[in-house]
């Protein structure tokens, strides 16, 4: 991030990090650049050390100039995907013995990655709920691991961890501390600010925001661990393509006003459910009685767009989620479009009948910006059902 931009709001750096006009033609968007080689002035004479498209492409770097400055960050990477930007980053810093401690309630996807993949290449995994220090600094105790990872809040049940006093116990304990910061984004919370050593996206979600391109990012500040990262990304190659990077940048741009709206709906939704005589339980960090609400509202500029819900039974939240009209039953989460989830066969049935299982009567809400009352008739609708 440069100077100028540091000196800029949030709602500046999105439209204008790493979106420089075109200075040929005067393009206020800067050009999409589909090409997978680059000419050399002579051998070795790379024009802006640009030579093939999976070693770097400008469409990418403008995007990845744009994470980093909304992150406040000295380093971005793009990648294909949420997990392959996760991949990544364990590989850059994990060996054989190494061990991770997740958060119990964390995306299927991550949980699975480290529990099914780099297990068996030697990476151990242990699993506690990161929204309670005390138990956080037990596991710590007992066995430092080289990456505590969290999520905050958490998929799916919204749990607020304390992202300053895990920092404080991670580098306590000697571990990097790795903050997922898909469901908050840079627009509500910022974890590098909090001392965070690495924040992870998945861009799918709201960053991308139009449901229409997949991707992952890594953002942090280290010089050394960004050098094995970027070395990561040119050799395995899970790079995000010049069009995605674009799609994504383009999201970014209006990624403010989006998340304003977002909380604002799924606030909404949140005080509805609460009062609501078929509703067992709201998860959602805007409400007062919701655990970690006070640590929320220190870390966060607003409460995000995700609002879960347990019903009475398993049974009711299946119903619940082929009931609804507006809200659309679909994987993923962050379009512009609400979207309803029955995490236990959907999202995180992968992790069915482990410490980061998702009870069966939940069902999570990705609330979009569609107008309040015809959401909420919507769900109301769906409660009779």
């Amino acid at each position: 991030m440069t100077a100028s931009d540091a000196a800029r709001g949030f709602a500046s750096l999105a439209v204008h990090a790493g979106q420089d006009f075109d200075p040929t033609t005067g393009a206020v968007i800067p050009p999409l650049h589909f090409s997978t080689t680059y000419a050399q002035d002579g051998i070795g004479g790379l024009r802006n050390g640009y030579e093939y498209g999976r070693s770097g492409n400008p469409t990418r770097t403008a995007l990845q100039t744009q994470l980093a400055a909304l992150e406040g960050g000295a380093h971005a990477f793009s990648f294909a995907s949420g997990l392959a930007a996760e991949d990544a980053l364990l590989r850059a810093v994990l060996q054989p013995g190494d061990e991770v401690l997740l958060g119990s309630d964390v995306y299927g996807g991550t949980h699975r990655l480290l529990a099914r993949v780099l297990a068996p290449w030697g990476v151990r995994l242990r699993v506690v709920d990161m929204s309670d220090p005390d138990a956080v600094r037990a596991a710590l105790a007992e066995r430092t691991p080289r990456i505590v990872w969290v999520e905050t809040p958490s998929n799916p049940l919204l749990r607020i961890t304390d992202i300053a006093g895990l920092v404080a116990l991670g580098h306590e304990a000697g571990a990097l501390v790795v903050v997922d910061n898909t469901f908050a984004t840079p627009a509500l919370q910022q974890p590098l600010s909090f001392g965070a050593d690495v924040v992870v996206h998945s861009t799918t979600k709201y960053l991308g925001g139009h449901s229409d391109v997949v991707g992952g990012a890594l953002v942090l500040e280290d010089d050394g661990l960004a050098e094995r990262i970027g070395f990561l990304q040119f050799a395995v190659g899970a790079v995000s393509g010049p069009l995605d990077a674009w799609l994504t940048t383009r999201g970014i741009k209006t990624l403010d006003v989006r998340m304003q709206r977002h909380s604002e709906n799924a606030a909404a939704i949140a005080a509805f459910l609460e009062g609501h005589e078929r509703v067992a339980k709201v998860y959602y960090p805007g409400l007062q009685t919701h655990p970690g609400h006070d640590i929320a509202a220190r870390q966060m500029s607003r409460f995000g767009g995700i609002v879960s819900v347990a019903l009475e039974s398993g049974e009711a939240a299946r119903r619940f989620a082929e009931s609804t009209q507006l809200f659309q039953l679909a994987e993923s989460l962050g379009g512009v479009e609400s979207l309803v989830n029955y995490p236990d066969a959907m999202t995180h049935a992968s992790v069915r009948g482990t410490e980061a299982a998702v009870p069966v009567e939940v069902v999570r809400l990705s609330v979009g910006i569609e107008a309040v009352d015809d959401l909420l008739a919507d769900v109301e609708r769906a409660l009779r059902a």
